[in-house]
């Protein structure tokens, strides 16, 4: 049998809605518009609850770089938004949809912090998690709530608005959401070097990140996977590429891009992308683009960048993999062979040889079923995850195992 579907347009009818679930001890999958529906553990449930009717702007101030936005609000509505006003979301959002085969950015901004997933300025700029000053939200009581507000030193006590980024609706509906924004620069440049080994690779983009020269993006993507993107640079690219951005006022970018050069004038294979050029580059590595094949398993793994490399000689051994690293090898983003549960062990038995966390974040329903797709957490943490489970929502009616089983 379906799902009941719902798309409560108010807060109070979303909160009477989640009360009579909570009452009846049915759950509820809680989504926005929809397009993440691959990430996570599938849920199975008696309801849907849908976010998409608080849909607009509510608040929009760009001399105080402050929005807030319901939560059902498409992300490219925000952004083009802030576009008009040469402002952007700093933490570079990750373009899920675009990865687990829908549209790109066709994503809601309560689902950009419901999974609390950030691009390569993150490293720069701060996670999705730094940028959110303010939420409201129903918990699974049926009990409607706000926190933060419009500044950043508007906490006391927990930060509720930090807690519930990256939760997965477990333990709240968000309603609407209030975000720092940030001048966008007024130019971007990209330096490419090819053919660099990983190792080398990693430590050039190391060295680039401990430089005065503010690189706010620093990837490396393995032989082949260069050919994925758009420019007229890489679409025969067969090589490995490893890839700097520099951004900011005209002037200074072209400063420090020159110094980077200079110091990296030891690689000679190098080319240089500018303006929309770089910006296209970075905004289809937001896509994870080059590992896109929907039947192919997606790993999103976090390590230390100095290990990144060995890492995936490691994983190479027993599994078929391909690697674009970001970060400066401080993520690593693996698209293994077909599905199974034995390569899913393997992963995790090998990560934990060189420590780091890895999120399965694309697979078909029955592996993420069968394994742990969020790094598995200690007993303690696992306490700490249910106390706060059954503090907002002690019915489990909200998205139930959607990221733990059993939570």
């Amino acid at each position: 049998m379906q799902p009941r579907f719902h798309a409560p347009e108010t807060v109070e009818d979303l909160a009477d809605l989640l009360l009579g679930y909570a009452e009846e001890g049915l759950p509820v999958e809680v989504r926005g518009l929809g397009s993440k529906l691959g990430y996570g553990r599938p849920v199975q449930t008696a309801a849907v609850v849908s976010t998409e009717n608080f849909d607009g702007v509510t608040l929009y101030e760009p001399s105080e770089l402050v929005l807030s936005a319901g939560s059902g609000t498409p992300l490219t509505k925000i952004e083009a938004l802030l576009d008009e006003n040469g402002q952007q979301l700093a933490f570079e959002p990750l373009d899920m949809p675009a990865i687990l085969g829908g549209k790109p950015g066709e994503g809601s901004i309560g689902g950009v912090f419901a999974t609390g997933l950030s691009g390569s300025r993150r490293v720069l700029s701060g996670a999705a998690r730094d940028h959110i000053l303010g939420v409201k939200a129903v918990n699974g009581r049926g009990e409607a709530f706000k926190a933060g507000g419009r500044v950043m030193k508007n906490v006391t006590g927990y930060d509720l608005s930090k807690l519930l980024t990256g939760s997965c609706g477990t333990l709240s509906v968000m309603t609407e959401v209030t975000m720092k924004v940030l001048p966008k620069p007024e130019q971007s440049t990209t330096l490419l070097f090819f053919d660099i080994p990983e190792a080398a690779a990693i430590e050039l983009l190391c060295k680039a990140m401990g430089s005065p020269y503010e690189v706010s993006g620093s990837v490396h993507l393995e032989p082949g996977l260069g050919a994925s993107f758009s420019d007229k640079s890489l679409r025969n690219q067969k090589n490995a590429v490893t890839a700097l951005r520099v951004e900011g006022f005209e002037g200074a970018v072209r400063y420090r891009a020159a110094k980077l050069k200079q110091k990296f004038a030891a690689f000679e294979d190098m080319t240089e992308l500018s303006g929309d050029r770089s910006r296209r580059f970075w905004a289809e590595i937001r896509q994870v683009k080059p590992l896109q094949s929907a039947d192919r398993p997606l790993w999103r793994v976090s390590t230390a960048p100095s290990r990144a490399a060995d890492l995936v000689a490691a994983l190479r051994h027993t599994i078929d993999l391909k690697a674009l690293y970001d970060w400066s090898g401080g993520l690593v983003w693996l698209e293994t062979g077909p599905s199974s549960d034995a390569s899913a062990v393997e992963m995790r038995r090998i990560l934990a040889d060189f420590g780091g966390h890895a999120t399965l974040v694309r697979a078909e329903p029955g592996i993420r079923a069968s394994a742990d797709v969020f790094q598995p957490l200690e007993m303690r943490l696992m306490e700490i995850t249910r106390a706060l489970k059954a503090s907002f929502d002690p019915a489990g009616i909200l998205n139930p195992g959607r990221m733990y089983s059993g939570i």
